[in-house]
């Protein structure tokens, strides 16, 4: 799809069309899904999270002022609507992202180096929330938790986060471009539940809600966490290993799910 292109019908993932297919062979992922990023702006009318609203429309008026309370629209003490001039493509991709977390509680959203460190500062901007880089090792000058992986080349690598960002019980939204094989996936969960942070599980209810298992149910409503949110969730064994136990998001229609699992791209 040309970057100028928008098309009149825009269902959920129509941005991934946008994507790039790798031409410089087996040493680079398949694909470059960050060319959606690169979408020039357009007027749009899509639904975003409002941190006092909820789900709507979310305006723009000159990119500048703050929130108001008052009419819940982002330009100050204005209660009209604004056209809305994001990058479209971007905007639509982190919207589809967070719309399965509406309604959660997030203290905090933790994109994974690097690409993650976009779409998780894009969803952390969105929600108005603070965001946590987990970094490749040898980056950090502070105290820092660390764990190996393999990545989804094969290659062992040990990620680090500082440990005075995640306090026990905070709820943590991780976020990264893409998921292939999961190594990398997991071990941010694993960094984060070390410290005490709270990634959403589904296998039983005080796991589902982050609570003690002998947690009374009518406290369960308190301990709701958050989750895992990607473009793309392969079904591979690490990334069936992620969904069956984590809340998940990705913007991947089902029609498409195997072409992208067989790491074809295709639209029709």
């Amino acid at each position: 799809m040309d970057l100028c292109h928008v098309p009149a019908t825009q269902e959920k993932g129509w941005y991934l069309a946008l994507m790039a297919p790798n031409v410089k062979g087996p040493n680079y992922a398949w694909l470059d899904p960050s060319r959606l990023y690169c979408h020039p702006q357009v007027p749009s009318t899509r639904w975003w999270w409002h941190p006092w609203e909820g789900w709507g429309g979310l305006h723009l008026y000159g990119g500048a002022g703050a929130p108001s309370r008052a009419h819940g629209c982002w330009h100050r003490g204005c209660g009209h609507p604004a056209p809305l001039f994001p990058p479209q493509g971007l905007q639509d991709c982190v919207a589809d992202l967070l719309q399965p977390f509406q309604g959660d509680p997030i203290d905090m959203v933790a994109g994974i180096d690097a690409m993650g460190f976009i779409l998780g500062s894009a969803a952390a901007a969105v929600l108005q929330k603070g965001f946590l880089a987990m970094r490749k090792a040898g980056h950090l000058c502070v105290q820092t938790a660390a764990q190996p992986y393999t990545d989804y080349s094969g290659r062992e690598k040990v990620m680090e986060v500082r440990t005075d960002a995640i306090s026990p019980g905070l709820r943590i939204l991780l976020v990264d471009q893409w998921i292939e094989t999961g190594g990398t996936m997991r071990a941010a969960i694993q960094l984060v539940e070390r410290l005490g942070g709270v990634v959403a599980g589904r296998v039983h209810p005080w796991v589902q809600w982050g609570c003690h298992p002998h947690t009374p149910w009518w406290l369960f409503p308190l301990c709701v966490p958050t989750g895992v949110a990607a473009i793309c969730i392969e079904d591979s064994e690490g990334g069936r290993w992620i969904q069956e136990r984590y809340k998940c998001s990705h913007c991947v229609p089902p029609r498409l799910q195997p072409r992208f699992n067989h790491h074809q791209l295709g639209w029709n």
